[in-house]
């Protein structure tokens, strides 16, 4: 079996008496591709908040490679060599792909090895035809592939993606499940989405979030045929 390299024991976040994540105990392996999913209030952005560091939850522990990191900082998450992205943009629009790259590197290695990490990142991104132009002149999908290679940039084993397909074309959607595959070579991932054709595509394991709570987890397939998550959670359409 692979190694453990997040674990939630108990995981619970309250605001005030609404309880958005119930005693949540996941588990996610080296190299896993996991898929968190559910609508609106169903508690999973909050849970992935609580993993970043982004919350502090009112019960349970958090658990990255065995070292409990429950109410850590993100900045400090991250140190641990864990790669972070969230909606929010935090790429520097003043600067090339290639400066915001090294940038990011350089947070971890010397100046030399720090340029030749973005070049790879550049190459493994197919990023090149744009590696010199500012980020405030891309499309919405270059600057996401973008800020994938932000966070590749620090080599981590674990990867945390709030909604990466958000806002993107069809062609751009295929580019990023392509994307987000490859990483699993040498991270394991963890993707909080809305679009249930691109979780498709990617045929992970899926963790289904409703009101709280853990309520299934499986194989893709095996979550989109179930009755209960397609009529109580996903919808006849799903």
């Amino acid at each position: 079996m692979a190694e453990t390299v997040l674990e939630t024991d108990g995981l619970s976040m309250r605001f005030g008496g609404v309880v958005a994540v119930d005693h949540v105990s996941l588990k996610v392996r080296a190299r896993e591709l996991r898929c968190l999913i559910g609508p609106n209030g169903a508690g999973k952005s909050t849970c992935f908040k609580c993993l970043c560091g982004l919350l502090k939850p009112t019960e349970g522990r958090i658990f990255l490679r065995g070292e409990e990191t429950t109410g850590w900082d993100p900045h400090r998450i991250a140190s641990l060599g864990v790669g972070i992205k969230m909606q929010v943009s935090s790429v520097m629009n003043g600067l090339s792909v290639h400066e915001n790259i090294w940038m990011a590197a350089r947070r971890f290695m010397p100046a030399r090895a720090a340029a030749q990490k973005a070049d790879e990142v550049i190459e493994r991104l197919a990023l090149g035809s744009i590696a010199r132009t500012d980020l405030g002149r891309l499309a919405h999908g270059e600057r996401q592939r973008v800020e994938l290679g932000i966070v590749l940039a620090a080599d981590p084993w674990l990867v945390l993606l709030d909604e990466p397909a958000a806002g993107m074309t069809a062609d751009e959607v295929d580019r990023m499940g392509d994307i987000i595959r490859e990483m699993t070579r040498t991270a394991a991932v963890i993707v909080v989405e809305h679009d249930m054709q691109f979780i498709r595509s990617l045929a992970s394991t899926v963790t289904v979030f409703h009101r709280g709570r853990v309520l299934m987890e499986d194989h893709v397939e095996r979550v989109m045929a179930d009755p209960v998550v397609r009529d109580v959670y996903l919808g006849k359409q799903a």
